[in-house]
């Protein structure tokens, strides 16, 4: 920002001088989905700010894009010719320039580009030309097409694409069946594609405000400006009457990866009223609407969804990353649909299975109550053994869809308080159930209650004051991995124990895992390969973990609770400040988003240096959230960890950004 801004001086040229003058803005392939088709906009005797105001719809560059254009808005062939023909076909002479100059530029730059040119008496003068924005769509295609053409090696294939625009092929389509019923009330632009379905508002403001609020919305405009952009952010699609595939609607909803439907000429949008009308249909503020922004259909009502799929370019750009990839990528999931999920997006594995959220079914949470409010060690192994064949169950459900694939299980981690009951009611139905009275509940439920839970009783010191905890899960997971062995799968379960800052808690809590796996296996007569490793999230484990390595197997960074710690900032309540310390540049970005590489990230490259020194051989990885993150990918593979794990719809793109790394090195 403080180097200012460049300035260029240069001769005008005029393209409102009558109809032997034109102006327009071109694309060497389409921006939208990436097909290799000269495509674009011009307008006879304009100005160039006039074809991406949206003020006059513009016609299109070449016949084939008129006819589609025309198809669309349902104009007949004769009125298009008469009424809007293509440049191609009033200036062929100026298109069949244009024409060669696109294609050398693209030549020349290796690259799809967005071009802007203007027509004075009849000469058709280039403006500029650059690299083009692109959807997430765009951006694989092109990429893995000028792979194919031998424009580009692989590796530039690789770094053409970014990271987190591949975020937009993972959103939801419009499921097929849904579609053939909805009833289409009208067609426009496809102007950024996907799916988008939510109720209708009219100003950006209401669109940040119901968004805010847990709506879904469509913003629907005549025209948009900078001023929306606030709105168009928080809304899952926009609707415009006006503009074309350059307009202001179209090109920030691309580059924002959001569903846009332009120049829907026939809706008539009245802000007064808060209402549009739409072909003789009258919709009002928060009736539904739903708009394709890959083929400009704009729906009546909802129209349900499902999840994309990872077919054709984008699955040869997945096989690229695997090429050259060092880091593998595994996933954050607790339930076998999660890890199906991940598994197709090309995870090799569970980097974190949370098995709190296990437990909060309606007979599960009971049985995990009883345990938690019970008096004794006999009270709480009596609940236990409630939970033990639930939570058997779950862990066959993960291992099984994993199988093949490690699978890194957490130890119960948060604070007892969470699991119980904190109402009158719900605390009366505890009382009636255990047989006890509410008194006796609530006054267990006080006990419980902490100043700080997150620096509490949470993590291994639940499993170091109640073994039989620990003794439980052990027998779950191993239990389900020895049901899976002897059906003939492959599983390969690893027990993390959370939360330790000394090697002492490591030790207890290994010596508990390993007596109950032994006397499962001699019940049993299968025995199953496991490994018992730590998360390391608090500083002093990453400072000792020289010591720690001795006994541990593997380490698991967990940054959430690390980044917490090392900072001083409590996730829960850092909303009350950050705002502020974003916008006044004490911090540049959320820490809880994007990995602090130089203090966080420091503590993580010491640790891992340390515990390899004492086991060469040590398996690190990260599981926080910050496992998806580009940046926070790319620094795990210089400090050399094995893998990231991150929610299931971001493993591409932690392998993309895995896959980028190993070629920047």
């Amino acid at each position: 920002a403080e180097w200012g801004t460049a300035v260029t001086v240069m001769a005008m040229v005029f393209g409102n001088m009558g109809n032997t003058s034109a102006t327009g803005v071109c694309f060497s392939r389409d921006a939208a989905t990436g097909e290799n088709i000269f495509n674009g906009e011009y307008l006879v005797n304009a100005q160039g700010e006039d074809v991406v105001a949206g003020i006059r719809t513009p016609q299109q560059i070449t016949k084939e894009g008129s006819r589609r254009w025309a198809a669309q808005q349902e104009i007949p062939e004769e009125e298009r010719i008469s009424k809007y023909p293509s440049m191609e076909e009033a200036m062929p002479e100026i298109f069949a320039q244009l024409n060669g100059l696109q294609d050398k530029l693209e030549h020349h730059y290796h690259d799809m580009q967005d071009m802007e040119f203007t027509v004075q008496e009849g000469k058709l003068w280039f403006l500029q030309t650059r690299n083009g924005k692109r959807t997430g769509t765009a951006m694989v295609k092109i990429a893995m097409d000028l792979l194919a053409e031998g424009e580009i090696d692989e590796k530039t294939a690789l770094m053409r694409c970014e990271p987190n625009k591949l975020d937009e092929l993972l959103h939801p389509v419009f499921d097929k069946e849904a579609k053939k019923a909805a009833k289409v009330l009208t067609r426009g632009l496809p102007a950024s594609p996907g799916a988008a379905c939510g109720q209708i508002v009219f100003f950006a403001d209401d669109a940040e405000e119901w968004h805010a609020k847990g709506h879904q919305v469509v913003m629907v405009r005549i025209e948009t400006s900078p001023e929306d952009l606030a709105g168009m952010s928080a809304a899952e699609g926009i609707l415009t009457a006006r503009g074309g595939m350059t307009s202001h609607a179209a090109v920030v909803a691309r580059g924002m990866g959001k569903c846009c439907v332009s120049g829907a000429g026939a809706i008539n949008v009245n802000y007064k009223n808060r209402t549009v009308e739409i072909d003789g249909v009258l919709l009002k503020e928060g009736d539904y609407l739903s708009i394709n922004g890959s083929t400009g259909e704009v729906y009546l009502g909802k129209v349900e969804t499902k999840p994309a799929e990872m077919t054709g370019d984008f699955a040869a750009l997945m096989d690229l990353c695997s090429k050259h990839t060092k880091l593998v990528v595994r996933t954050n999931a607790d339930t076998p649909h999660d890890a199906e999920v991940a598994r197709k997006f090309g995870a090799v594995g569970i980097g974190l299975c949370r098995t709190e959220h296990m437990f909060f079914d309606a007979d599960k949470i009971k049985a995990m109550r009883e345990m938690i409010l019970a008096d004794s060690k006999e009270g709480r192994e009596k609940a236990l053994e409630k939970l033990l064949p639930y939570q058997t169950k779950d862990f066959y459900g993960i291992l099984k869809a994993m199988n093949g694939y490690p699978v890194n299980i957490r130890l119960l981690d948060p604070p007892l308080h969470e699991f119980v009951p904190h109402d009158l009611e719900g605390q009366q139905i505890m009382a009636d159930e255990m047989g006890v009275s509410v008194q006796e509940i609530q006054q267990r439920v006080n006990s419980l209650s902490e100043h700080n839970p997150m620096l509490g009783h949470r993590g291994c010191r639940l499993g170091n004051t109640y073994p039989e905890i620990t003794a439980m899960q052990t027998k779950a997971i191993l239990g389900a991995a020895v049901q899976l062995k002897k059906e003939g799968m492959d599983p390969h379960p690893e027990i993390m124990v959370p939360l330790i800052g000394i090697v002492n808690e490591f030790d207890a809590q290994e010596e508990v895992i390993r007596k109950t796996a032994k006397e499962l296996f001699a019940t049993e007569g299968v025995e199953v390969p496991f490994r018992v490793g730590t998360m390391i999230e608090i500083p002093r484990a990453a400072l000792t973990a020289d010591i720690i390595a001795k006994k541990a197997e593997y380490f698991s960074f967990g940054t959430n609770d690390l980044t917490q710690m090392t900072f001083g900032y409590s996730r829960d309540d850092i909303s009350s400040f950050l705002p502020v310390y974003l916008e006044k540049k004490i911090l540049s970005v959320d820490p809880f988003q994007v990995l602090d590489q130089n203090g966080v990230g420091q503590l993580v490259k010491m640790a891992v240096e340390k515990g390899r020194a004492t086991r060469p051989e040590l398996v690190c990885g990260i599981c926080g959230e910050h496992g998806g993150e580009p940046s926070s990918v790319k620094f795990c593979h210089r400090v050399g960890l094995n893998y990231v794990s991150c929610s299931p719809f971001r493993v591409p793109i932690a392998r993309l950004a895995a896959a980028q790394a190993a070629v920047e090195e």
